[in-house]
């Protein structure tokens, strides 16, 4: 078993497995923070990536993308972070969309106030690569999770309904037979 001194993103690479399909957005102003980023997730073995640098067409490609975990800049031109996580949280999707929001502004209001907005988790810049990779592939972990618990939801809600039918057609005949 490995313990955190030993691990490294090719210790458990392995697990990236269990999300090949997942799809991760990267949203970032600075294309070296992007291509940083994409190189930790290629070579973690992560295929299904898309990058966005102008923060004006964060939710445009969000909303195209569908992703399964968002990484988000807070401090960007334009659009920042805080108004884009604000803008996917008041949506009211009732899916879980993990959003990991990148920032080097380490101070506590910074965090506050990214959770009250809807962050999921933290990552300070200058990046960690491990970090990076396990904070993702937890977050992946939950929305995977999540997923399979609204569809097995989704699947008891209709039986639930098929045999509340049977059962108020079933009372509708012995009612007509008795009456």
């Amino acid at each position: 078993m490995n313990t955190p001194e030993t691990l490294t993103p090719h210790t458990w690479a392995g697990d990236v497995r269990t999300f090949p399909k997942m799809k991760i957005l990267i949203v970032d102003d600075e294309p070296l923070n992007v291509a940083l980023l994409e190189d930790m997730l290629t070579e973690a073995g992560y295929k299904h990536l898309k990058s966005v640098t102008d923060s004006r067409l964060a939710l445009e490609t969000c909303d195209s993308f569908a992703p399964d975990l968002i990484l988000l800049d807070l401090m960007m031109p334009h659009v920042d972070g805080f108004a884009i996580l604000h803008s996917i949280r008041s949506a009211g999707s009732e899916v879980f969309l993990p959003v990991i929001v990148l920032t080097a502004d380490a101070n506590e209001a910074t965090k506050r106030n990214a959770l009250a907005a809807g962050a999921t988790d933290f990552l300070l810049k200058p990046l960690d690569q491990l970090e990076v990779l396990l904070r993702i592939a937890n977050l992946l972990e939950m929305r995977r999770l999540h997923t399979q618990l609204d569809t097995q939801r989704a699947a008891l809600e209709d039986a639930l309904r098929e045999k509340s039918l049977e059962l108020r057609e079933a009372t509708s005949h012995l009612q007509g037979a008795l009456g």
